[in-house]
């Protein structure tokens, strides 16, 4: 991630919205899909990071409705940087859906990791750049640590909570939110994420939350990415995932060619995040 850039303007979204009769088989085939999983790693159930955001209240939902209440495991971690009403609403979500939740302070373990950085540095040093990504990164990679710990000890899979913008952009952290064990919701775009949420009565202060990855104080996705989520999405409906060249999605959806280049750019930088690390080609001996 990046805090490289600063918003476009919001031009001609694409309307991606799903009919109810799509919604309710978009529901279904997650529901199923969490629950195959579950079943083929003959686990006990599922563990995943609860933010108070429409993404993992989304996810959440749906692993209760496919594996039931008693097997769906949240974890809200805080740190620092995270503002108490969203923490405040991740404990609501596991509240109202009647699941197990920890609520585990990564302050510390940051703490920790800023001590250990070789060199000179302190707290204040390492949340202004260049540092400020990278000590994000290392709040993002702990959550995943403790996810695994919690899955392991309790026999689990960790869900994802993803979306399609999120992964085609590179939205995600290397070994972070990006390490998991399945994507429940990661072939939806985020206009799909907030429509099918509210299709499953996700409450409306929610579903309609800024988006943010509080890796840092007053982060909001739709700034470090530089695009608005609709014109985002749009975007990679039709040119990276879908036919259209730079130039047709330019004049079909009424947008910049800086904003479809500040797209292309993300989704070519992120390449390294969406594939297994490479190794050199086997040498036949």
């Amino acid at each position: 991630m990046s805090d490289e850039s600063v918003i476009l303007s919001e031009s001609a979204p694409l309307d991606l919205r799903l009919s109810e009769a799509e919604l309710d088989a978009t529901r279904e085939h997650i529901v199923s899909f969490v629950s195959a999983m579950v079943d083929r790693a003959g686990a006990d159930g599922a563990v995943l990071g609860l933010s108070g955001g429409i993404d993992s209240t989304l996810t959440a939902h749906l692993a209760v409705e496919a594996l039931g209440a008693d097997h769906v495991h949240g974890l809200v971690m805080p740190s620092e940087v995270n503002t108490a009403d969203n923490m405040s609403d991740a404990e609501r979500v596991a509240r109202d859906l009647d699941i197990a939740y920890d609520v585990i302070d990564i302050g510390p373990i940051y703490d920790a990791f800023v001590e250990a950085f070789p060199g000179e540095s302190t707290a204040e040093q390492v949340e202004t750049d260049p540092l400020r990504t990278a000590a994000g990164n290392v709040r993002v990679r702990i959550r995943a640590v403790l996810n695994y710990f919690v899955a392991n000890a309790e026999s689990r899979l960790v869900l994802g909570t993803g979306n399609r913008s999120e992964t085609l952009t590179g939205y995600f952290t290397k070994y972070g939110d990006g390490a998991v064990d399945c994507h429940p919701i990661g072939n939806l775009y985020k206009q799909q994420v907030r429509q099918l949420a509210a299709h499953v009565d996700v409450d409306d202060d929610l579903v309609a939350k800024t988006p943010s990855a509080e890796m840092w104080t007053g982060q909001t996705d739709e700034a470090e990415m530089g695009v608005g989520y609709d014109t985002l999405d749009a975007i990679l409906a039709l040119h990276i995932d879908g036919p259209l060249s730079q130039s047709a999605t330019v004049r079909h959806l009424d947008v910049t060619p800086e904003q479809v280049e500040r797209v292309v750019t993300l989704y070519e930088r992120s390449a390294h995040k969406r594939s297994m690390p490479p190794a050199p080609d086997p040498l036949h001996l």
